[in-house]
């Protein structure tokens, strides 16, 4: 089953493709957006959701998103659509870490797609690229909430813990300005969303020759949520201005 569709499938109850509720979103967008002609980058869009709702909230705005599902994008343009904004959307279809850095953005965002640069600091690195002086960076990212366990390092990657995390992207020039921690209900609603949709679109499909796939993936993710990171996984959005600046 190609990996971008089962993500893409797997979000259909939870569009925020991170573990945060709307209200959150909200606020981490309302601490971000610092002019009301901005020009915003969505680095790893998926279905636009954050574009979409930057681009309904500040009507003066104009945005991009870049991603590598053609069906997230499709969505994201039939979004745009109808909420009457896709004359300021702009999405691309490639690999976020090898857009072209063609003007400035005011606000560049990664909420949950560090993986795709490498990690934290390579994501800033590529965001950077791409930033207007004064702007902002919106980003998200694991941390370790307590130690991990060896299962969980192998399942998720190698975080470090919320102050160091934070110590690493100061000394890497950035002065955090806002940031939110998930909550243990943003968390876990992240999680059964992910795996309950998913297990659910398989089940209402059981000819589908991705169908097998899709519930075995499910059942697996579950499991490792449950068995090996749910106590220790924690995640960070940071809203961030160059220091220099």
């Amino acid at each position: 089953m190609d990996r971008d569709l089962l993500s893409y499938r797997a979000h259909a109850d939870h569009p925020i493709a991170s573990p945060l509720d709307d209200d959150s979103v909200r606020r981490l967008l309302t601490r971000s957006v610092h002019r009301p002609d901005a020009r915003v980058l969505d680095l790893g869009c998926g279905t636009g959701q954050w574009l979409l709702r930057t681009l309904t909230a500040h009507p003066g705005t104009r945005a991009e998103g870049v991603d590598l599902s053609a069906p997230a994008l499709r969505r994201a343009g039939e979004l745009a659509e109808a909420a009457g904004v896709a004359d300021r959307l702009v999405l691309h279809h490639g690999n976020a870490s090898e857009l072209p850095a063609a003007h400035a953005f005011d606000l560049v965002l990664s909420v949950g797609a560090t993986h795709a640069f490498g990690g934290l600091l390579p994501t800033l690195a590529a965001a950077r690229e791409h930033l207007a002086p004064g702007g902002r960076i919106l980003v998200g990212d694991g941390f370790w909430e307590r130690e991990p366990g060896p299962e969980a390092v192998r399942t998720l990657g190698d975080f470090t813990d919320l102050a160091t995390t934070v110590d690493r992207v100061v000394a890497d020039g950035w002065t955090p300005v806002y940031g939110h921690v998930s909550t243990r209900q943003e968390l876990d609603d992240y999680e059964w969303c992910w795996t309950g949709t998913l297990a659910g679109w398989a089940l209402d499909h059981p000819d589908d020759p991705d169908a097998a796939e899709a519930l075995a993936t499910a059942t697996a993710h579950r499991t490792g949520w449950l068995r090996e990171y749910r106590d220790s996984f924690g995640f960070l959005c940071l809203v961030l201005r160059r220091t220099a600046d």
